[in-house]
């Protein structure tokens, strides 16, 4: 670690645990991953965290239709999220839930401060109860018209066209989508924070802490800071799975406010297994405060620096050095659809192509702005075969051969230690003490030159020499082969895979996927007489998700 050494928190927005991962979670988690290994790269501390968002309706409602409890639930999909993010290589340091005992304290904890502050108030409210279903409405189960644009189709909390946040019973036109009938409206008490008390503190932090993007200061101060702020509605009755308030029995606080506390939580979590200080990494005072960094998608914009920095400036806690919004992910130009085949989940994808083409491809796209990121199908594909295939395993293949001739150099060269302090950090888990794949990518590093010097009688399985003359490497393990083509796999009459040989294009190689314990990029023939080194585009797309 170098003199400058920074301290970073690191964090991407909690998924929730109501559903799997898909393919636009993944630039998320993919992006934030990278950014966390060029900062220890660079001789930074930086620590990854993450958690479930186990809270909410949501939850409750599934696991009732599922014959089970909430905790069953939030349990089962922990598994599958954490073995998605682990397909895709995503390297937590810790992953928590926020139906946790440290949620729960830290949550304590704000409120108190909130209401020192005299910033929370009581009011009765008219909200959405369906009688079919026996509760009262959460914000995603209504859906109706946007109060202030118009734009039909929106969720209870905020409009996807126009930005506006909103309650459920502001919709016009409200529809249940737990039993498609129209809710009634009822009064139940409810605790608000008083937002606009913070409101020149949030004009000042948005607008002059270089937090955030100009065009999400802009945004913020267009859409809610040059008007009044309205109360945050920051309870919800029973029934409802989450921590019951303790000073307001019967009440609940909202998913939403528990979600960010899980950030706290997790590092809280994290330093109680590391020897570490909570204090360490929230304080604000001097320099040697860490760097907290949020990674979001726009749609939770607002949660993100409206409400957590009030309530981070409430309890006197460190606020984001950062927020990075990234835009939505679209497939060949469109909105992810199951009808089109293109709503793609992390299992299905990891089921028939390698992880590292797609974090390849998200990493040449994302430019560090809002902008929508497009998965171009055609363009994928292209970047694979050229990128990837054509130049890095290329370039390794005609290295490897070089090698086999020439040997390596006797003694390393002076790097000023960046490479030992590398292989150091490796063998003790990294700077965030984290587990295997740090340590197997630095020891692979060590052992380079052993490998190069005591193995050339396995250079012939090493390197393939192609009927073109470029050579490629040859299948080496046991790994599980993809086949000639992605198919797509979509409702009868959506359209059809269709490969480049249907099109006149000669066969050729298909990358094909590997055990999760070595992942390096292989070649191998995709049927006889195959030679392009080349992967096949689909037409319709890749296999559609299930529900």
């Amino acid at each position: 670690m170098t003199d400058r050494a920074r301290r970073i928190l690191v964090t991407s927005a909690l998924p929730y645990a109501n559903g799997h991962i898909h393919l636009g979670h993944l630039v998320e988690y993919i992006q934030t991953d990278i950014f966390v290994r060029f900062q220890r790269l660079r001789g930074h501390r930086a620590i990854y965290l993450c958690a479930d968002d186990t809270h909410g309706t949501a939850i409750m409602i599934r696991a009732r239709a599922e014959g089970r409890s909430e905790r069953e639930l939030i349990a089962a999909m922990r598994e599958a999220h954490l073995a998605d993010f682990g397909g895709f290589q995503i390297d937590f340091d810790h992953y928590g839930s926020t139906d946790s005992d440290a949620n729960r304290r830290l949550c304590g904890a704000i409120w108190q401060s909130l209401r020192d502050r005299g910033l929370v108030t009581t009011r009765d409210v008219q909200q959405l109860y369906d009688p079919t279903a026996g509760v009262f409405l959460a914000d995603r189960f209504v859906r109706g018209t946007c109060p202030r644009c118009q734009a039909t189709d929106q969720y209870g909390d905020s409009c996807e066209q126009c930005g506006a946040a909103y309650t459920p019973a502001d919709l016009v036109d409200p529809v249940s989508t737990l039993s498609g009938t129209r809710p009634e409206v009822r009064s139940a008490e409810h605790l608000f924070v008083t937002l606009e008390q913070m409101h020149a503190f949030l004009d000042e932090w948005t607008q002059r802490s270089g937090a955030l993007d100009p065009r999400i200061a802009n945004y913020l101060a267009g859409h809610f800071l040059c008007d009044p702020l309205r109360d945050w509605d920051i309870s919800r009755p029973a029934p409802y799975f989450g921590f019951e308030i303790p000073d307001a029995p019967g009440n609940y606080w909202y998913v939403w406010f528990d979600a960010p506390i899980g950030y706290l939580a997790a590092t809280s979590e994290w330093c109680a297994a590391h020897g570490s200080s909570f204090e360490s990494w929230w304080h604000r005072d001097g320099s040697s405060a860490a760097e907290i960094h949020h990674f979001i998608g726009k749609d939770i914009t607002y949660f993100h620096t409206l409400f957590w920095p009030a309530m981070l400036e409430a309890a006197g806690l460190a606020l984001p050095k950062q927020v990075h919004v990234h835009g939505f992910l679209t497939v060949n130009g469109q909105k992810m659809s199951k009808s089109r085949g293109t709503f793609l989940l992390a299992r299905t994808y990891l089921d028939h192509l390698d992880p590292g083409m797609l974090r390849y491809y998200y990493a040449a796209k994302l430019s560090g702005g809002i902008d929508d990121l497009d998965l171009n199908l055609e363009e994928f594909t292209a970047k694979v075969n050229s990128d990837l295939v054509g130049k890095v395993v290329n370039l390794a293949s005609r290295t490897a051969r070089w090698l086999e001739q020439t040997g390596l150099a006797a003694r390393y060269p002076d790097d000023g230690g960046l490479f030992a302090a590398a292989a150091a950090d490796g063998q003790r888990g990294g700077v965030g003490e984290r587990p295997l794949g740090h340590r197997r990518v630095a020891q692979t590093g060590v052992d380079v030159r052993e490998r190069a010097r005591g193995r050339e009688q396995r250079a012939e399985r090493r390197v393939q020499r192609l009927p073109d003359g470029v050579p490629q490497p040859a299948l080496r393990g046991d790994h599980r082969e993809l086949g000639a083509v992605v198919k797509a796999q979509v409702p009868a009459g959506r359209g059809h895979a269709v490969d480049q040989q249907e099109h006149g294009h000669s066969p050729g190689l298909a990358l094909v996927g590997h055990t999760k314990a070595e992942r390096p990029w292989r070649v191998a023939h995709a049927r006889s007489g195959g030679a392009s080194g080349r992967i096949r585009s689909t037409r319709a797309g890749l296999p559609a998700a299930t529900a």
